[in-house]
């Protein structure tokens, strides 16, 4: 039965993401034969996630996917980003949190997601300072040059939004001074 389960699986990621009628076809036999399979469940959420974008279905998928195995480093980046798309920024938060203490977890990725999880609540200070975290924490120059560019965009973003107030500053000192008149 074990190795039934592992065919099924096997077929799954060879179809994932190019053909995903195949993809679920074999997932749901794979889940059949083992209805906590950890790799079968993840790669469920992923299709509902990232392909379908129904975040309600890959959240339930993860959410039993962590019942079963809590220390599946893998799932966390991906369940934060279907927690964010899904507003429940909250519930992203707490399990940011949680994953930034499980052995093995890509922590310089967990701090990038921090970084836009705050972005996307404009929270840019805080951002600003979780991407130069990620950072100083990533290891290879393509993850550091794509950070850099979210320093530049969040940087620009903060700049662009003083010079918003400046400006609103400037138009109310001008009002009241033609008021006075």
């Amino acid at each position: 039965m074990e190795n039934t389960h592992n065919i099924y699986l096997f077929k799954a990621l060879d179809a994932y993401p190019y053909s995903l009628e195949e993809t679920v076809e074999v997932l749901n036999y794979a889940l059949s034969y083992d209805a906590d399979s950890t790799e079968a469940l993840y790669l469920m959420a992923q299709v509902y996630a990232f392909q379908l974008r129904d975040y309600e279905t890959a959240k339930g998928y993860f959410e039993r996917l962590m019942g079963i195995d809590m220390d599946m480093p893998k799932i966390y980046p991906d369940y934060i980003c279907v927690l964010m798309r899904n507003e429940d920024y909250p519930e992203a938060q707490r399990l940011l949190e949680f994953a930034l203490t499980v052995k093995g977890t890509d922590k310089p990725l967990l701090r990038l997601l921090q970084g836009q999880l705050l972005e996307s609540q404009h929270v840019l200070k805080a951002a600003l300072k979780a991407y130069k975290v990620a950072k100083k924490e990533g290891g290879n120059t393509q993850f550091i040059n794509f950070v850099n560019g979210e320093i530049s965009r969040v940087k620009n973003k903060r700049s662009s939004r003083k010079d918003k107030k400046k400006n609103k500053k400037r138009k109310e000192k001008k009002s009241q001074s033609k008021k006075n008149k």
